[in-house]
């Protein structure tokens, strides 16, 4: 008899622990948090994970990214200015949109930047405070930091 009231109080504690775990991973709302929004990312390096080959960006404040939690989203590539928006439906999926065209330079990353975004089918914090995004069949890794709280729309 001790032993099944041990096992319905090891059952019980086990059931509220998930509970408690579900509730901390949602919103006041009961959504589920999303913690890559109103974040300013700033554009790290890209990883070619076929040739282990790493493009490191010399400035990171001039490669940037930030998600609204309305869809919407913007950033700078380099001298540009880019809007879109995003959805997180299957993966995260990236459309962009109006852009500023001014040329930045022979030496800027902006149209490869450009480019690679237009190509993310995957994404998410990368577990070290950063943000990780991928194209179709993860070739291709963009590496971002963390630059701040976006300020408001």
């Amino acid at each position: 008899m001790l032993n099944k009231r041990r096992l319905f109080a090891a059952v019980l504690l086990l059931t509220m622990t998930v509970a408690l775990l579900a509730s901390c991973a949602t919103g006041a709302t009961g959504t589920p948090s999303n913690t890559i929004t109103d974040i300013v990312w700033q554009w790290v390096n890209v990883t070619n994970q076929t040739t282990k080959v790493t493009t490191t960006v010399p400035d990171p404040t001039k490669y940037t990214i930030t998600f609204r939690t309305d869809g919407t989203l913007s950033g700078k590539a380099d001298c540009n200015n880019f809007t879109g928006t995003y959805s997180q439906q299957n993966g995260l999926i990236i459309k962009l949109g109006a852009s500023t065209m001014a040329f930045c330079g022979e030496a800027s990353l902006d149209q490869k930047y450009l480019g690679l975004l237009g190509q993310v089918v995957a994404g998410g914090p990368d577990g070290a405070g950063g943000l990780a995004l991928e194209n179709a069949g993860g070739e291709q890794r963009m590496l971002f930091k963390n630059g701040g709280k976006a300020p408001k729309k």
